[in-house]
């Protein structure tokens, strides 16, 4: 069992590698580069389950294992039949980042792991009929106005009756089970910019390629200062930093001029400023990111925590079930990147953001392979949405920035964001068989 943490390090780099590698959709050899890929992602799903088999002795790791192996199968089959234009590197990052989480979860706490595989293939089955909606809805910028009133109406609605986690109110309850509408939010207000910013839709005009009016860049920056102020008021200070880089890269996409930038650097800064002055947990998380180590009994515990573990996993890592990423508070939700580092390596997780970025450039590639502006404003929209979320919590969690409590895609605990981040790749892959 020694040699397995070794194992991982060598596939994930194979897995890494063939993702600069994998043709574009609809070249040659781009599915078999692709299954050769989706092999070692399944061989490093297995290996780890065996691992934790031997090490708890539970029988349940290789029943999950095999569910899940019916489901990662299931998924790459299903999506090769029924969509044979998509992208097959982007199936595999997906479910790689999926199996990866799912194999932290199980290693951390045996009844989150249930629930998210739940929820994992509740969302991949539901995501199915996503690029064919997709393809089969005309005209998605005649319905700009509804995407941006449904994402405000929910994110409101948490405002209003929302249950407080951290300090925060994040999420709301239905029947006992609970989900965060910001999650969902973003995709509509990313769909809802796209309209915007890709047509007059005010006047009922066909679309047209013409420069930007002031009454569309007024409209858009009215809707996500709404977005941002309701994300502040619920203390949801990550999610507003979300909705504003969305919002000024959709935007400068948009209008091509350097000011844009440059302006939400300051309108960014003065931001800060102001929420450092005004809530305190935000000026805790600036002292714990400033200098941890005088508060490592208060509020720099959760990063030191982070920084040990890192650092304790060295290059190969400490070998699943054998480090101790249980020391680090609400690990499963915000610092699964520091347990997967102590116990898997640095190899593994530099291979991990390398898979990230090879996620984003398969994104950015759609936006820029399609001529009409809406779908290129959505593709877009979509790998600024992903791009930054991953930044913002993998930089806590090295201490790079400070900790905004942003969970990371597809791995982290936590099913609104799973489902959401999910429907967003699917949208992506419906895009690309436009």
């Amino acid at each position: 069992m020694g040699l397995s943490r070794y194992v991982l390090c060598i596939f994930s780099a194979f897995f890494t590698f063939h993702c600069f590698l994998v043709p574009q959709p609809g070249e040659k050899g781009e599915k078999g580069a692709a299954a050769f890929q989706a092999f070692f992602l399944i061989i490093i799903h297995i290996v780890s389950f065996t691992v934790l088999y031997f090490r708890t002795g539970d029988p349940e790791s290789l029943y999950y294992c095999a569910l899940q192996e019916v489901m990662i199968i299931g998924y790459l089959v299903l999506m090769r039949v029924l969509y044979p234009g998509c992208s097959s590197l982007l199936i595999n990052n997906m479910l790689f980042f999926l199996s990866v989480g799912l194999i932290l979860l199980y290693r951390l706490s045996p009844d989150d792991h249930m629930r998210q595989f739940v929820i994992a293939a509740a969302s991949l089955a539901l995501s199915l009929p996503v690029p064919w909606l997709v393809k089969k809805v005309k005209e998605p910028w005649k319905y700009t106005y509804g995407f941006g009133l449904s994402g405000l109406i929910l994110i409101f609605f948490v405002l209003i009756v929302g249950r407080v986690t951290r300090g925060s109110r994040l999420s709301i309850s239905v029947a006992g089970v609970s989900f965060q509408p910001s999650e969902f939010a973003k995709v509509l207000f990313i769909l809802f910019l796209a309209g915007i910013f890709s047509e007059d839709c005010f006047f009922g005009e066909s679309r047209k390629d013409k420069e930007l009016r002031l009454i569309n860049i007024g409209a858009g920056g009215l809707f996500a200062l709404a977005y941002i102020l309701i994300m502040i008021l619920t203390k949801d200070l990550g999610g507003a930093a979300i909705f504003f880089v969305i919002f000024v890269m959709m935007l400068y996409l948009a209008v091509k001029k350097i000011y844009v930038p440059l302006l939400a650097f300051l309108f960014g800064g003065a931001g800060i400023a102001v929420c450092y002055k005004v809530f305190p947990h935000v000026r805790n998380r600036f002292l714990a990111w400033t200098d941890p180590f005088s508060y490592i009994e208060g509020q720099g515990y959760q990063i030191t925590q982070s920084l040990f573990a890192i650092g304790t996993g060295s290059w190969f890592g400490m070998g699943l079930n054998e480090g101790s990423p249980e020391k680090i508070p609400i690990v499963e939700r915000d610092f699964i990147f520091a347990a997967l580092a102590e116990e898997m390596g640095c190899i593994f997780a530099l291979c991990f953001i390398l898979i990230c970025i090879s996620t984003f450039l398969v994104i950015i590639n759609t936006a820029m392979r399609k001529k009409d502006p809406y779908y290129r404003m959505v593709a877009l929209g979509i790998s600024v949405c992903y791009a930054f979320q991953v930044f913002l919590n993998l930089g806590g969690v090295t201490k790079f920035i400070p900790l905004t409590g942003v969970t990371l895609p597809l791995t982290s605990y936590g099913g609104s964001s799973l489902l959401a981040t999910v429907v967003m790749f699917a949208i992506v892959q419906g895009i690309l068989l436009l």
